[in-house]
């Protein structure tokens, strides 16, 4: 038997905003006895439910799910935090004989865990961060595709601590770490649910204006009387960044709702753009019986 297929078998669910991502891997730990793991880098803070779309208890249908909750919004969670959190999660899902189920947007964070992304131990440059910090987000958008061009196409382009912390690399090494190749200590097999990009829009916004209503604005007055900054909100991705912009009165109501709408729908192509690249993930769409089918095959059973 080849080394490979010695490897214990786990699913990765990924796919756009809005997908279902989280509908079909719930569905498919209940048929084949599994656990989710989340892979969402802003789902892993405590307080940010509405905005980052977690799943509530009663979505869950009692099917555990791990890493949501794990970090304080003042503490910065990385991808090199995810990739030990994850790895613990999963293996102890193995132990237990169920199938562990990595399902989520943030697919950078999926990259490391699986082996795919070398996470370079650079040590942060509080010197050089609060230079860079007095420049814009495309002008560092700018240094960035100079020194990186790849990961500059696939990162919040409004996210100035992650463009820093990403130039901050670059410069630090000289050169960009190129991919290495994959040493995952298991068998993946990835399943992608496709878009309608016609329809997608419409489900973007309604889907906006549904949190909204649930309180979502309320959720963010939340996290600033508990002292997360209106900076660190833009850097908590477009949700955040949108309704703190809206509190400092730099946007009325609907022009928020529509500039959220229009970046949500943008950032699901950039999604794309990125799955694409990987030629091992089979697509479907959420409702296709053969994503079970598929899944049954790859674990043995049928």
């Amino acid at each position: 038997m080849s080394e490979e297929l010695k490897k214990p078998k786990i699913l990765v669910v990924v796919g756009p905003t809005a997908s279902g991502k989280t509908g079909v891997a719930i569905e498919l730990a209940k048929k084949l006895g599994g656990e989710v793991v989340s892979a969402d880098s802003r789902q892993v803070y405590r307080g940010m439910d509405i905005g980052t779309a977690k799943v509530t208890p009663e979505e869950m249908q009692d099917i555990p799910h791990h890493l949501l909750d794990v970090a304080d919004p003042s503490e910065v969670y990385t991808a090199t935090d995810f990739a030990r959190d994850a790895k613990v999660a999963v293996d102890d899902i193995l132990a237990r004989g169920k199938l562990p189920i990595v399902a989520g947007g943030t697919f950078f964070y999926i990259d490391a865990l699986l082996g795919r992304v070398s996470m370079p131990e650079v040590p942060p440059d509080r010197e050089m961060h609060a230079k860079f910090e007095e420049k814009s987000a495309a002008e560092l958008l700018a240094m960035l595709e100079n020194l990186d061009p790849d990961r500059a196409a696939s990162i919040d382009k409004e996210n100035k601590r992650r463009l820093i912390r990403a130039i901050e690399i670059a410069m630090y090494l000289g050169k960009v770490p190129p991919p290495r190749p994959a040493d995952c200590p298991y068998d993946v097999l990835t399943i992608g649910l496709t878009i309608d990009m016609e329809t997608h829009g419409e489900i973007v916004k309604q889907r906006i204006i549904e949190r909204l209503h649930t309180g979502m604005v309320a959720e963010v007055e939340a996290l600033l009387k508990n002292g997360i900054t209106h900076e660190r909100l833009e850097n908590f991705g477009l949700e955040y960044r949108y309704i703190s912009r809206y509190l400092r009165g730099l946007l009325d109501y609907d022009t928020m709702v529509e500039e959220l709408a229009v970046k949500t729908r943008q950032y699901a192509k950039r999604q794309m753009t990125w799955l694409k690249r990987d030629k091992t993930i089979q697509w479907f769409s959420k409702n296709d019986q053969k994503i079970l089918d598929v899944t049954e095959t790859f674990l043995g059973k049928n």
